[in-house]
């Protein structure tokens, strides 16, 4: 799937992504590039997986790189 960060707090380490139908939950932890932090605003690529509560939650977060 594909979206964009809408919220993140770095503090607690944990996010929302948005698609054109819905938010999904994630943890700093599931950004494949290790770093652990991302910017609000940033595209990206991400599988969706059903989270420890019911709900669905993004995993194997891959930053798009923007065509500029």
């Amino acid at each position: 799937m594909t979206g964009t960060v809408i919220e993140f707090d770095e503090r607690r380490g944990v996010g929302t992504i948005e698609t054109d139908a819905a938010r999904h939950f994630f943890h700093c932890t599931q950004i494949a590039d290790g770093t652990r932090a991302i910017h609000v605003g940033q595209a990206v690529e991400f599988t969706v997986v059903p989270g420890r509560l019911g709900d669905w939650e993004a995993t194997e977060i891959e930053k798009v790189k923007s065509e500029a």
